[in-house]
């Protein structure tokens, strides 16, 4: 095999890489890490596998170009200049471009260059703020918590009546005795309407006439 064929296979390999992740990929994510040192890597990697479900690779702007073609990620290409590493989200479509977000503040050279998902593209200020949306867990608890005050109070006042049933005694806590008042209290009547009084006038009786 020549050394033109064993590059060329090289590069099959290569690009099929890619398309296997882009297959498995929610979003991704192009950033510039072009000047950070190696601790900064290091640290910046560690961050993304703690985050789970994430790929963070350096792959060259024709190798992704190539893999990209014809897919739902096409639309990166204007933006496969210069130094580019990618990031691949497979299981939460903002995770890759948290994680990072994390690190910019720290690491000043680190930089957003576009993100894909959903077959849209944005650019680097978008992406940013695709960044800073809560997660679908964050926003799962979150649900679940304002949901979660409410019923515990009305499984409170529950248990309470069942008590006070069970032992005859008086309403122990403020909620149930509101309850219970509300529901025992009587509608409101309309007042009566007394019927207006109607004096009797007496009739001037007739004088028996005068004997002659």
């Amino acid at each position: 095999m020549t050394n033109l064929e064993k590059n060329r296979t090289a590069k099959h390999v290569v690009v099929d890489e890619i398309k296997e992740k882009l297959s498995r990929s929610k979003s991704l994510v192009l950033v510039n890490a072009r000047g950070l040192t190696v601790e900064q890597d290091t640290l910046l990697r560690k961050s993304l596998r703690k985050a789970g479900g994430i790929d963070y690779k350096v792959y060259k702007n024709s190798m992704v170009n190539l893999a990209v073609k014809d897919t739902e990620f096409e639309g990166i290409q204007e933006y496969l200049a210069g130094p580019t590493t990618i990031a691949f989200s497979y299981e939460d479509a903002t995770a890759a471009a948290a994680a990072i977000n994390k690190h910019l503040k720290a690491m000043p050279v680190l930089e957003f260059k576009a993100s894909a998902m959903d077959g849209n593209v944005y650019d680097a200020a978008k992406t940013k703020l695709i960044a800073e949306i809560p997660s679908k867990d964050v926003l799962l608890s979150r649900l679940l918590g304002s949901l979660k005050s409410p019923m515990a109070s009305f499984a409170r006042v529950i248990n309470a009546i069942a008590e006070e049933k069970g032992s005859g005694s008086a309403p122990a806590e403020a909620p149930v005795a509101e309850v219970a008042a509300e529901v025992a209290a009587p509608a409101e009547e309309a007042p009566a309407v007394e019927a207006p009084v109607v004096e009797a006038t007496e009739e001037p009786t007739p004088e028996a006439p005068a004997e002659e």
